[in-house]
């Protein structure tokens, strides 16, 4: 059972946290305007982050808003997918569709897929094409460093990342590209204890982003593009009050004879249970935290 509801009460965790700067090297104006074009390539994590308004592409789309720039927004995440793949498919997805801007995430799958992932060597030679190609192509390329790959931050897969994001920083130097240093913040935040006890968390599984990491990756690519602190300010103000950023998944114990009942009342109201349940934890929660 799912309820939805917006930031107000969970921004108080993000509030706490802070960010390391990501670095812009390009010129003081910001990336894009109204009108640009930016397409997001990467995996599952951009696929998710364009799939709802709490996802982090969707993000940036607001956030942008809120400072009075309207972007043309081109979502290229496929699940599962790593640099290899991610180049097979650079023409069809990005480049055919003329953007101007291009954030380029991948990483997480070369690593984390194991034997069946990419490793370094060949993730350098993939990763500096679709550079290649999209610079060749007129796109200005926005490094994101990746995320991380589970909680422990001295894991083998988080061990193996470290070179495939130096790597990535040390390209985005040599070419002068903006770079979003998101590894680098999320090490930074999970190294923090929570408001509420144990560590910072930023993700569901250890991999895909939950509002906590779709908030930091928004901030960074918003950086990465140049924007000023007065219109983060006000990108990070519009975030707090999207109606269905979030999703919380919530149990409910009842008794037979509640559960007959709520079926009754569902059956009149021609919903589900679950959507009963659903619509009155939002309004419960709605009223706690106003």
């Amino acid at each position: 059972m799912k309820f939805k509801h917006s930031f107000s009460h969970l921004a108080l965790a993000f509030a706490a946290l802070s960010f390391c700067a990501t670095t812009l090297s390009a010129a003081d104006a910001p990336l894009v305007k109204t009108g640009t074009k930016v397409a997001f390539l990467g995996d599952s994590i951009t696929q998710g982050g364009a799939s709802h308004p709490g996802g982090y592409v969707r993000l940036v789309e607001s956030g942008l808003k809120a400072a009075g720039i309207n972007i043309v927004a081109l979502p290229a995440g496929i699940s599962g997918h790593k640099s290899n793949d991610m180049l097979a498919r650079l023409d069809k997805d990005v480049i055919s569709k003329k953007p101007d801007v291009m954030t380029l995430s991948c990483g997480v799958n070369d690593v984390w897929h194991g034997p069946r992932g990419v490793e370094l060597d060949a993730y350098k030679k993939n990763i500096t094409e679709i550079v290649d190609r999209a610079q060749k192509a007129g796109i200005q390329v926005v490094i994101l460093t990746s995320t991380l790959i589970g909680p422990k931050l001295d894991d083998a897969n988080n061990t193996k990342a470290k070179a495939y994001n130096e790597f990535l920083r040390n390209l985005a130097k040599e070419r002068k590209l903006p770079v979003a240093d998101l590894n680098a913040d999320m090490i930074e935040a999970q190294s923090k204890d929570a408001p509420g006890g144990g560590k910072v968390n930023v993700t569901t599984d250890g991999v895909h982003m939950n509002y906590l990491g779709n908030l930091m990756m928004a901030k960074g690519v918003l950086k990465s593009f140049g924007l000023s602190s007065a219109d983060l300010a006000k990108a990070e103000a519009s975030w707090q009050t999207i109606p269905d950023a979030v999703t919380v998944t919530a149990k409910a114990k009842l008794s037979l004879k509640q559960m007959e009942a709520l079926e009754a009342y569902a059956a009149k109201q021609k919903k589900s249970v679950d959507a009963v349940i659903a619509e009155m934890l939002q309004a419960t929660v709605a009223g706690a935290v106003k």
